[in-house]
């Protein structure tokens, strides 16, 4: 007789848990970081999963966020959505850090996540902390990574009241503004996170596909700039305004959609973000010099 215990499938270890733990699981996890002497922590990964994060920073750091950079000495507190790309530069040794990442889903059983004020595009996402602060807020992401290794069936539940108290007592404090400064690289930085959110959109792979920012103020509205300062960055290192950097891209994947695929103009339209059909005929025949279907047949010819 073997007695060796059996291997499980994955799927067979998904099917024993509550069904509690099955929704919840891969919306939620929390870390302990112990840094190394001059590490820099690149971020997009986080964002490009769609994952908002809240982080515990301990340590001399530099922050790049957007256009613009913010430093604090000790202690600090920091609050990211999933469509800013950042980074931190720790200056000196001795850094720690615990950070929690989440989805939209799992939070907005209490309320829609992108309502508060510290998650918020425009708003000023870092606070600086006194000691007693800090060891406030670490105890509170030590408690997290108790809880998350623990049996209990509703842990996700104890964990969403434990993101809601780092958020409510964040809402207490004040944000840094006064190390905030625009750096000279401000202009190539934007540029660069600009470029990064409209390419993000492409290729158009489905009809179900549509892209969800198309003009230059709700890029803005992402980028945490003005629409005014996100237009002077392109055009300073591009030559380029926002609307003809966006038209452009638009144009192109457009003759990439009819020259490639079947799908009626309609259809390509409505992925490019033209609710009516001869909107997009105007905007491609503007570019183009000629409607989108006679521009598909002289591909075809």
């Amino acid at each position: 007789m073997n007695d060796k215990p059996q291997a499980l499938h994955y799927e067979s270890i998904i099917e024993t848990l509550s069904e509690n733990l099955k929704k919840e699981i891969g919306q939620f996890n929390v870390f302990y970081i112990n840094h190394d002497k001059d590490d820099r922590f690149d971020c997009q990964s986080y964002n490009r999963k769609g994952l908002y994060k809240i982080s515990l920073l301990k340590g001399e750091t530099k922050l790049f966020y957007a256009d613009m950079t913010m430093k604090f000495e000790q202690y600090a507190l920091l609050f990211s959505n999933p469509n800013i790309p950042y980074s931190w530069e720790l200056i000196g040794n001795n850094h720690t850090s615990f950070f929690c990442v989440f989805t939209e889903e799992f939070i907005d059983h209490f309320g829609m996540i992108k309502t508060y004020p510290v998650f918020k595009p425009g708003n000023y996402p870092l606070f600086e902390l006194l000691e007693e602060q800090f060891n406030a807020f670490e105890k509170i992401f030590s408690e997290m990574q108790r809880e998350i290794v623990t049996d209990f069936s509703y842990k996700y539940d104890v964990l969403m009241t434990k993101v809601l108290d780092l958020i409510h007592s964040a809402l207490r404090l004040q944000p840094v503004e006064k190390h905030l400064n625009k750096d000279a690289n401000s202009a190539l930085r934007i540029t660069s996170l600009f470029t990064e959110l409209l390419e993000r959109q492409f290729p158009i792979e489905s009809t179900l596909q549509q892209m969800e920012l198309r003009r230059p103020a709700e890029f803005a509205n992402y980028l945490s700039v003005h629409v005014n300062h996100l237009n002077h960055s392109l055009k300073e290192i591009t030559g380029r305004t926002t609307s003809q950097l966006i038209a452009d891209r638009i144009v192109r994947e457009a003759r990439s959609l009819l020259q490639h695929t079947e799908w009626n103009i309609a259809e390509i339209g409505w992925c490019l973000g033209f609710e009516e059909i001869s909107n997009f005929i105007n905007f491609f025949k503007r570019i183009e010099k000629l409607p989108p279907k006679s521009y598909r047949n002289s591909k075809m010819a």
